[in-house]
């Protein structure tokens, strides 16, 4: 397919110009070619660009219109037997429609062109990535919409702390050991809550800004340490196209989350070597959410998705893991108990939702605070 058509099949697919067959051809090829993928992100930016211009030459029209009719009308000329209070006045009360309708459209430019300038500029705002931990106002609402809970059950926050973010976060020994993104933990203090809705405290052992990895681990007498851990860490590089999903926790505590998608490309944002590019729906709360591939191995942490291009997320690669763990083993081994990584793999089955069903029980909803 030369790039000409390959072009207007993108604008097709991206304007709903296609039949529901053609639709589904264009995204399974889209799926398997990272390269078509990438175009089609590109293309939609360029296509929001264009509308953004065209509503700006649309206000140029409008005003340029308004001018000339008051022009036309000799409003705008100076006249020494009116005076200038009359003249405001008789100009408002003739044009306060128009003018209104204006401003209106100016605020809405004036707005929208500080959002693009914001978001395309890196000087501005150091990247397009957004971080997909919780904001305090997400966590406040689900603890209103789960009030019945915690008035039955004693939270163990602490009564006075001020809650700051939270996201997801995944057992990796059997001893209590979480990893999640360090952006996650904001605060000094942790809870983690498992899919039955149960709080635990939990510990911050350590904490990678340039990996955006963490480390915590359950401290809480009510905590029933598993056997073992079902999955395996993935240590080696993952392939492109290859299918992946993800569990965590962007809605309610205790409402895990379901998502799916593949691998796009093998570095992250500008290149990054320590990430993956996924197209996935990622929303803020799976900051931390382990991605698995289909035989139930994690290859990656969940962290960013890109501001502009619906659909484009990144994870920071497992091998990153094997890093944190040793850099913990060294530094902390007087604090805590050597970590020992899972070895077997027992979630790798034919049926995704029994993979569901055994993976879900090792992945926590994270809060923070201080």
């Amino acid at each position: 397919m030369e790039d000409k058509e390959l072009l207007e099949t993108i604008e097709n697919y991206l304007t709903g110009a296609m039949s529901s067959q053609e639709r589904t051809e264009f995204e399974a090829l889209r799926k398997n070619t990272p390269e078509i993928d990438q175009m089609v992100v590109e293309h939609k930016l360029f296509l929001d660009h264009m509308q953004s211009y065209a509503i700006r030459r649309s206000f140029a029209k409008l005003t340029s219109q308004t001018f000339n009719k008051l022009m036309a009308a000799g409003e705008w000329m100076t006249d020494d037997t009116i005076s200038t209070k009359t003249k405001v006045i008789q100009l408002w009360n003739r044009y306060k429609r128009v003018t209104a309708i204006a401003a209106s459209v100016a605020g809405f430019i004036a707005l929208t062109t500080t959002v693009l300038v914001m978001s395309l500029s890196p000087s501005l705002n150091g990247n397009q990535l957004l971080q997909l931990s919780k904001a305090i106002e997400v966590i406040k609402k689900n603890q209103q919409v789960q009030g019945h809970l915690i008035n039955e059950v004693k939270s163990k926050v602490p009564e006075n702390a001020k809650m700051l973010s939270g996201g997801s976060g995944f057992l990796i020994d059997t001893k209590g050991f979480i990893i999640t993104n360090t952006h996650v933990l904001k605060g000094n203090g942790a809870i983690v809550i498992n899919n039955l809705g149960q709080e635990l405290h939990a510990n911050i052992i350590y904490s990678d800004i340039n990996s955006d990895l963490a480390l915590l681990k359950i401290d809480d007498e009510d905590f029933k340490a598993p056997k073992n851990i079902p999955f395996v860490i993935r240590k080696k590089m993952t392939d492109l196209g290859e299918e992946i999903f993800t569990l965590g926790y962007p809605r309610n505590d205790n409402d895990i989350v379901y998502g799916k998608g593949y691998l796009s490309a093998q570095t992250g944002y500008n290149g990054d070597s320590n990430s993956y590019q996924i197209q996935i729906s990622a929303n803020p709360g799976y900051s931390g959410a382990p991605l698995f591939n289909d035989k139930g191995e994690i290859i990656g942490i969940i962290n960013t998705r890109q501001k502009q291009a619906e659909g484009v997320a990144f994870a920071v690669k497992s091998n990153k893991i094997f890093d944190l763990i040793e850099s913990v083993n060294e530094t902390e081994s007087k604090k805590v108990d050597k970590i020992k990584l899972p070895k077997s793999n027992t979630a790798n089955l034919n049926n995704r939702k029994d993979q569901i069903s055994n993976l879900k029980n090792y992945i926590y909803s994270i809060r923070s605070y201080n």
